[in-house]
């Protein structure tokens, strides 16, 4: 059961991070696999880039 629960999370982190990959301005306590990779809150410049 915890292996399907890690394989629905990383299927929803990178969902998360091809539909909308832009870090959030507030804390987050629990980041997925993919966060690191979203663009800064605020980061217009690199935003334009990649998309």
């Amino acid at each position: 059961m915890n292996g399907l629960i890690i394989y629905g999370a990383e299927i929803a982190a990178r969902t998360e991070q091809f539909w909308c990959s832009i870090k959030q301005a507030a804390h987050i306590k629990n980041l997925h696999s993919r966060y690191q990779k979203f663009i800064d809150y605020g980061d217009a410049e690199t935003y334009r880039a990649k998309i």
